[in-house]
């Protein structure tokens, strides 16, 4: 392919649009019976929209250009024609459905020939757009031009760097405003500005929002210009050194998770929040309402011991409480965990509630280690008679 003349390759490059356009004709009139039978119903879809994302895997701007060809299909057959006539392109003929359909139904069919017959002479869509202006001129009656407001839309979509893309549909007077906006705060900096106009319109944008959620002028906030929901990692609050191994471990592997929910929430619904990290996290909880988080990796092994140990030492304290409860029972043998039988006591009393807890066995309270105990004696001068200890490898044994 690389040794064809460019001539030549441009031929072919024009030919394959040529055949797109016939392979969306006959993409939209079959997305059409599709959908007229439900076809999205069987496989548990609720949309044309949710089936094409879903099932046939395409991304969700891709899912909304098949519902323009479906429309296309269903209330436009002169430009449908003209598509599979190859007149026109696949762009250029939703670009011209999307005009045509605010012309009244009675002259749509007209205007749409009109189009089509200046596309196939060879106008471009700047001289497209001034025809179907006129025309949509002449053929509104009074009251009849729509609302520009239905038309109204923007979007935001963030890519798996976090980066922000915006699609919109502005009204006059919004366009206007945003314009007057822009301009205002988009001006070079003095001692020469080596920054694009489109780059110096998004600092623009950035200084616009800033400046809005810093006047406390957006309601629900209670002066607060920003709700940040901070993750901080166990390590920073353990104040640990920067040169730890296991730290800067532990903040690769976040790192990559952190990494991988922000792209999930860049293709998904999310929750209108930002996924930021690094300064520019930083910057943005400079004057915002802080939620801190703490997050860690379950043991549940430890939870079931922690537990079984909250079972024992609550039924151990309620059993104290009732003296009359204790005193009835206080010539009640109870049983060690070597099978032999001792007199009733607080220690007795805990290890009779662990042998009728499933799972639980008395360990050390210190280093949680197995043991041989109650204590012999109720009456006992030594404090750590009164709860387990381990058979001497414990440090923290009294």
């Amino acid at each position: 392919m690389a040794d064809l003349p460019a001539a030549v390759l441009g031929e072919l490059l024009v030919e394959m649009e040529r055949l797109d356009s016939v392979l969306a004709a006959a993409h939209g009139e079959m997305l059409l019976a599709f959908d007229a039978k439900d076809g999205h119903l069987a496989d548990g879809q609720r949309t044309l929209r949710a089936w094409a994302v879903h099932v046939m895997r395409v991304t969700r701007g891709q899912a909304a250009h098949y519902l323009a060809l479906r429309a296309l299909a269903r209330d436009h057959k002169v430009v449908r024609a003209g598509l599979r006539g190859k007149a026109v392109t696949r762009s250029l003929a939703v670009r011209l459905a999307s005009w045509t359909r605010h012309i009244p139904a009675e002259f749509r069919a007209q205007a749409e020939e009109i189009l089509i017959a200046a596309a196939q002479a060879g106008a471009n869509e700047q001289a497209l757009a001034a025809i179907y202006a006129e025309i949509r001129s002449r053929t509104a009656g009074p009251g009849d031009d729509p609302d520009p407001g239905l038309d109204r839309g923007l979007s935001v979509q963030t890519t798996m760097d976090g980066a922000g893309v915006i699609h919109g549909d502005l009204t006059p007077e919004c366009a206007a405003l945003v314009t007057a906006v822009l301009d205002a705060l988009s001006a070079p900096l003095p001692g020469g500005d080596l920054r694009t106009k489109p780059q110096r319109y998004h600092d623009a944008l950035a200084e616009a929002m800033r400046r809005l959620l810093a006047s406390a002028l957006l309601p629900a906030r209670a002066g607060q210009p920003t709700k940040a929901l901070v993750h901080i990692g166990f390590p920073d609050l353990r104040q640990m050194d920067q040169d730890s191994v296991l730290q800067d471990r532990w903040i690769t592997e976040y790192r990559a998770r952190w990494a991988a929910h922000r792209a999930a929430a860049s293709v998904g619904p999310g929750d209108g929040g930002a996924w930021l990290d690094g300064d520019a996290a930083r910057a943005a909880a400079c004057d915002a309402m802080i939620i801190p988080v703490v997050l860690g990796d379950l043991d549940p092994g430890a939870v079931e011991q922690l537990i079984g140990l909250c079972v024992l030492y609550d039924r151990a304290r309620s059993h104290a409480r009732g003296g009359a409860d204790a005193d009835d029972n206080a010539g009640t043998p109870a049983v060690t965990d070597a099978g032999q039988a001792g007199p009733a006591g607080p220690g007795a009393s805990i290890a009779g509630l662990a042998g009728r807890v499933p799972g639980c066995r008395p360990r050390c309270w210190p280093c949680s280690s197995t043991r041989s105990w109650p204590p012999s004696s109720r009456s006992s001068p030594d404090p750590a008679a009164s709860r387990p200890s381990c058979a001497g490898t414990c440090s923290a044994r009294a």
